[in-house]
């Protein structure tokens, strides 16, 4: 063990200390506007939790290959956790007033949480990736490459139905060989199979839910992002040439549409 490493060392904080980097000028004291650095460590900190999330959600997808979903559930339960720690952020953010957010607005150029890579990585995962926002991070080839890869390989919706092919439920042939590039569509086959597993088994039926409360909690993040964004900027355009608040109200929409869709059904 070595005497050398400490608290500051292992989390390498003054690294971390160091890239809260403003640009923004006040014109009246030379120094940075005060509310960029909040705007700063905010984001920073969304892009830690995205990575964590990222972590959790590809453990589970080992876990559905292993045949061993109950052990996913504590990832789940995690990442559930994590999204209310991302919504509870906002709250923070949302003491910024606008004209404090315009005041150092202009020094951002055009960058955008619009071209989160750990983000567009997220709706790969979860499959509600659009293969036109590639061009977002075509500035960043690492990035780029991580997206295409995983643009290659299964969700976590694909890594669910293929288990349940293994244990012997009825899930067809287009569902469990679709185009993984391709957004998920729904499957009547599948919500029949589904409502089977609520009726007689609790465990799977747990898991079921847990994807369920997943994707509420991450619609509920889009949409207090949403309202954020609103209340800043109203519907002015975004950062980056995004749509801002418009654009966001786009990816309201389920990752686990069947698990939805199933509901009518009790």
């Amino acid at each position: 063990m070595s005497d050398d490493l400490t608290y500051g060392s292992y989390l390498r904080i003054p690294e971390l200390l160091s890239l809260q980097q403003c640009r923004s000028v006040d014109p009246e004291t030379g120094r940075p506007e005060h509310d960029e650095t909040l705007f700063i460590v905010i984001h920073q900190v969304y892009e830690l939790w995205f990575k964590q999330v990222l972590h959790e959600l590809d453990e589970l997808c080992r876990h559905l290959n292993a045949d061993a979903p109950s052990r996913g559930t504590h990832q789940l339960k995690r990442v559930l956790k994590i999204l209310k720690t991302l919504v509870a952020q906002l709250d923070v953010l949302e003491t910024m007033t606008p004209l404090e957010f315009a005041s150092f607005r202009p020094f951002l150029e055009s960058a955008s949480g619009f071209q989160s890579s750990q983000f567009r990585e997220l709706e790969l995962l979860l499959g509600q990736f659009d293969v036109t926002h590639l061009d977002l991070v075509e500035r960043d080839p690492e990035a780029r490459d991580r997206l295409e890869r995983r643009l290659r390989e299964p969700t976590v919706w694909d890594a669910f139905v293929r288990y349940l092919h293994r244990r012997g439920f009825d899930i067809p042939a287009s569902v469990l060989e679709r185009d993984v590039t391709l957004p998920h569509e729904p499957s009547s086959e599948v919500q029949a199979t589904l409502v089977g597993i609520y009726r007689s088994d609790p465990a799977l039926m747990e898991v079921c839910e847990l994807l369920t409360d997943f994707d509420e909690g991450f619609m509920e993040w889009r949409y207090r992002h949403v309202m954020m964004v609103q209340r800043t900027i109203g519907t002015k355009q975004g950062t980056g040439g995004s749509d801002g608040a418009a654009y966001l109200r786009t990816i309201m929409r389920p990752a686990f549409a069947d698990l939805w869709a199933i509901r009518t059904s009790f």
